[in-house]
């Protein structure tokens, strides 16, 4: 999964996540917009709402992050999206349990 999973910023706040989560994965297969096949997106609600979206392939994670000007069109409105990649911080147990692992 490493690579292939971006992070969406720039959500609707005022739409229920399961509505938001149907048009960011119309979006994102759409391959004029750089997409491809996706295997998961979760929207993740609070103030600074966000999606992770994971691709099969890490190319098309790749082709997603190169692309500027993400735009989502819900109802009329336009929602400048901000993607980057997502990184997954490992807490300090698992830094040293991977530590341990290292020759």
């Amino acid at each position: 999964m490493a690579g292939r999973t971006v992070r969406v910023g720039g959500l609707p706040a005022d739409l229920p996540p399961d509505r938001v989560a149907d048009k960011l994965t119309i979006h994102f297969l759409r391959s004029r917009n750089g997409g491809g096949e996706i295997t998961d997106v979760q929207v993740l609600a609070g103030p600074q709402a966000c999606a992770l979206i994971t691709f099969e392939a890490l190319e098309v994670a790749q082709r997603i992050l190169k692309a500027k000007n993400h735009v989502l069109s819900i109802g009329g409105k336009k929602y400048p999206l901000e993607v980057t990649a997502h990184v997954v911080e490992l807490s300090p147990d698992e830094v040293a349990r991977s530590r341990r692992l290292l020759p």
